[in-house]
């Protein structure tokens, strides 16, 4: 597989490590494999991540449950430690809020048993997503959260192609413009694909399997 680099910022524990190449995901075909293995598992980068992502949550948007996808969960509770901070100014200083993680059925849907549904019912929700590509994943998450009865105030993502799913704000620290070439196709119509280029890794959150 192609090699991994990094593109960087000021923060040394702030960057998007990336391969160009020909990847399949379970939605789509894309240019660029973006690897957050380490954002999501090691706690300097997850705490960078979380630091620079609440920047957008201040002063008036409550947050009461971060809803995390793709693994995020480290991430999220960075984000919950920063929310709550006694020298952060929003609305969540000196309160608590609740991390959690979906359950999914067979057909793929999320879903919260009995014991977790309170924490999403009538809560404000942000969605913590590692992506937003073709934005299934953030859509699934919005539908579930609201058909718990749950209040969704926006989608938090280290990388996303969209500033918007299903009229909810999505931001992110990294976007196309890091990637000028970044390119996301229909699995069926994919001109790499046509072109004879082979797939090089199947990935998905977990991370990546060669072909």
């Amino acid at each position: 597989m192609a090699k991994l680099y990094k593109i960087r910022t000021k923060n040394k524990n702030l960057f998007l490590r990336v391969a160009n190449g020909h990847f399949a995901t379970s939605h789509s075909h894309t240019n660029y494999y973006i690897d957050v293995t380490t954002q999501k598992t090691r706690l300097s980068e997850a705490r960078a991540v979380a630091k620079e992502l609440v920047s957008n949550y201040h002063l008036n948007t409550i947050i009461d449950t971060v809803l995390c996808v793709d693994g995020t969960e480290v991430i999220g509770a960075c984000v919950a430690s920063e929310l709550t901070k006694e020298d952060f100014v929003n609305m969540n200083a000196h309160q608590t809020v609740y991390v959690v993680t979906p359950e999914y059925t067979a057909g793929g849907q999320l879903m919260f048993r009995d014991n977790l549904a309170p924490m999403i019912h009538g809560k404000h929700v942000l969605i913590m997503a590692a992506s937003v590509t073709t934005g299934k994943t953030a859509q699934s998450a919005i539908d579930a959260v609201n058909y718990y009865g749950g209040n969704v105030v926006g989608v938090s993502a280290i990388f996303a192609t969209v500033d918007s799913c299903d009229g909810y704000p999505v931001n992110s620290i990294f976007d196309p413009n890091d990637l000028h070439d970044f390119a996301s196709y229909n699995s069926h119509h994919c001109p790499l694909c046509e072109k004879g280029e082979k797939i090089e890794a199947l990935v998905n959150s977990y991370g990546f399997s060669k072909l």
